[in-house]
C-alpha cells in the first residue's frame, strides 16, 4: 500500500475530499456529489498540472491544516483565506513547495465559504462508483476529515518541478449579492401567481441552515395553489424545491435524487458555484433565465 503523504493537523468545521463527482447513478439513488465550487476545484488542479478529475480537499468556513509527510506541492484556491507554511505567510492561488514535516494551513475564509487545497498528483482516496468524492447524503466516499487522519497522494502529473506561475489566480470572487437565474417549472403550476411574482421580487437571504445538500433561504413564503403533496419524482441539480414552510431550497451537489415537494423552478448549473460561496446573510435575488 502506498505510504501516506499527508497528516491532518486541524480538520476544521467540515473538510471533505472532492473531485468532479459520480454522475450517471441517479437511477441507483446516488447523487452526483463533487466539488460545490467546481471552477475553484479545477483551477487548483490546473495550477498543479493535474487533470480536473484529481481530488482536492474542500474546506468550509474555518479552513484546515495538514502536515506533509514527504516533499510535495500544494495550492489553495476558492474562498480567499490566509495561507501559512509553518506559521509563515504563503501565497493564496499559487503553488507552494512543502518539505517533509512542514505544516500548510488554510485559515478561515476572509470572504466566501469554501476553499480548495490541491496537491500535485491529487488526493488518492479509494474510488467509489468511479469517484473519490465525499457524499454527505448517501455516505459514499471517504468520511469527512478528522484530526490525525492520514491521506495518500497520487503521482504528480506533467514535468516534475514545473508548475504554473501566475500573478493572480483567475477566479470569480464570492458574491456580495447572489443573483440566480431560474427556469420556471416543472411544478410552477402548483403555486399561485402571487408566489411566482414573489420568487423574483422577494427579499431572500442565505440561511445558516444550508449545507452541501441544499442552499436554504430565509424570506417570504411561496403560496401553493394546491393542498397535499406530490408523489416522489426525480430531482435535478439546481432544483428550487419548496417545502411546506414555503421557503425555497436550491439543491446542490449532494441533493436527493427524488423528492415529493414541488419544484417551482431550476437554477442552471453554471450559476451554482457562486451559491457554494454565499455566506449566511448574503442577499439572494432570483431572475428569469434568459
Amino acid at each position: 500500500m502506498p505510504t501516506p503523504a499527508l497528516e491532518v493537523v486541524r480538520a476544521g468545521a467540515l473538510t471533505t475530499v472532492q473531485d468532479l463527482g459520480r454522475p450517471g447513478h441517479a437511477h441507483l439513488g446516488v447523487p452526483r456529489s463533487g466539488a460545490l465550487d467546481e471552477p475553484a476545484h479545477r483551477l487548483a488542479n490546473r495550477l498543479l498540472h493535474n487533470p480536473g478529475t484529481a481530488a482536492t480537499l474542500e474546506t468550509t468556513l474555518t479552513g484546515c491544516a495538514v502536515r506533509a509527510l514527504a516533499p510535495l506541492v500544494a495550492v489553495v484556491t476558492g474562498a480567499p483565506c490566509p495561507v501559512t507554511v509553518d506559521g509563515r505567510p504563503a501565497p493564496w492561488g499559487r503553488p507552494v513547495r512543502l518539505p517533509a514535516g512542514a505544516v500548510l494551513e488554510a485559515g478561515p475564509a476572509t470572504y466566501g465559504l469554501r476553499s480548495y487545497i490541491g496537491f500535485a498528483g491529487g488526493v488518492d482516496a479509494e474510488p467509489v462508483l468511479g469517484s473519490r468524492a465525499t457524499d454527505l447524503l448517501s455516505g459514499l466516499g471517504p468520511a469527512p476529515l478528522r484530526d490525525g487522519d492520514r491521506l495518500r497522494l497520487g503521482a504528480p502529473y506533467g514535468v516534475r518541478g514545473a508548475y504554473a506561475h501566475v500573478e493572480a489566480a483567475p477566479w470569480q470572487a464570492p458574491p456580495r449579492e447572489l443573483v440566480l437565474p431560474v427556469v420556471p417549472g416543472p411544478r410552477a403550476d402548483w403555486f399561485t401567481p402571487a408566489a411566482l411574482h414573489t420568487l423574483t421580487t422577494g427579499d431572500y437571504r442565505v440561511s445558516p441552515a444550508g449545507n452541501r445538500i441544499g442552499l436554504r433561504l430565509d424570506g417570504p413564503a411561496l403560496e401553493r395553489a394546491y393542498d397535499g403533496e406530490l408523489p416522489s419524482e426525480g430531482m435535478a441539480l439546481g432544483a428550487v424545491q419548496v417545502p411546506p414552510d414555503g421557503r425555497p431550497v436550491v439543491f446542490l451537489a449532494d441533493h436527493p435524487v427524488t423528492g415529493g415537494y414541488p419544484v417551482i423552478g431550476v437554477v442552471p448549473e453554471d450559476a451554482l458555484p457562486a451559491a457554494a460561496q454565499a455566506t449566511p446573510g448574503t442577499p439572494v435575488r432570483f431572475v428569469p433565465a434568459s
